[in-house]
């Protein structure tokens, strides 16, 4: 990982490739860069790949602040400056989704385009009564344990072995901010208002238990391409990456100018 300071805080990040397309790559809610690694293998063949470690997450530091959609965005609207970047694609998961959105709202002049893993927008109702009773205990001193239950609800039955795996490693984040980040993300923050203003292309991929109500997204964003993980849940990018990978291809390619094929990826389609 390398790091950089801004304004005392250390922030850290990866940066490979050596392509001059750039893709930002924004990890979710109580998760690092590690949840990305699969896209960050894929995509360095053909870009520059700056995949992050939010404010508060992995190994940037955690001071005792807000932890707000949009100071996240500006986070890595500075370390693209930091290291040159002027233009690039803006892959967020989950919470990275809003925070991707929001990155294009402040700085029109760096989003190329945005791709949205399993991103929260207005969730159906059935879904906010399952996760209901499961968020209080993230007051308690066993946190951890209540954030495993809240993404293990989030995945399938069928994700359930190799999810655990995951989620023993996670959450990549202190009590204090994934208590900010998660009412700061489902609450204060206008991702509609962000949202209507996208002009560069947008594509959404969902998981198998969807978390976003598409049909309004598709009203803020009449341009929007969707796609969808068969057979896994919120993991996605970690459990079929080679589904994520084909579709962002294939929304790449479709979308910006073509980049070089990688040998044996069947490119899938995306609507």
């Amino acid at each position: 990982m390398q790091k950089k300071t801004r304004n005392g805080i250390s922030l850290a990040f990866e940066d490979s490739g050596s392509s001059k397309d750039a893709l930002v790559l924004i990890h979710g809610w109580g998760c690092d860069h590690t949840t990305l690694t699969r896209q960050q293998e894929f995509f360095t063949k053909t870009h520059r790949v700056i995949n992050v470690d939010l404010r508060g997450h992995g190994e940037s530091d955690s001071p005792a602040q807000i932890y707000s959609v949009e100071a996240f965005a500006d986070d890595v609207a500075w370390i693209c400056q930091e290291l040159d970047v002027k233009r690039a694609s803006l892959i967020g998961h989950s919470m990275g989704g809003s925070v991707a959105v929001e990155v294009a709202f402040q700085h029109p002049h760096l989003g190329q385009s945005i791709g949205l893993i399993d991103t929260v927008f207005q969730p159906s109702v059935e879904l906010m009564e399952l996760l209901a009773p499961l968020i209080p205990a993230l007051h308690s001193g066993d946190y951890e344990s209540s954030y495993r239950s809240i993404m293990s609800a989030l995945s399938l039955p069928s994700d359930q072995d190799e999810v655990s795996s995951v989620l023993r490693a996670l959450p990549r984040a202190p009590q204090h901010v994934l208590l900010s980040a998660l009412q700061q993300h489902l609450e204060a923050h206008d991702f509609a208002r962000a949202a209507a203003s996208c002009s560069v292309p947008v594509a959404y991929i969902g998981a198998a238990r969807p978390l976003a109500d598409l049909a309004k997204l598709k009203q803020l964003i009449p341009h929007l391409r969707t796609g969808q993980t068969l057979g896994a849940g919120h993991f996605a990018p970690w459990l079929v990456p080679e589904q994520v990978n084909a579709m962002l291809l294939r929304f790449f390619e479709r979308n910006m100018h073509a980049i070089p094929h990688v040998p044996g990826v069947m490119v899938c389609p995306i609507a």
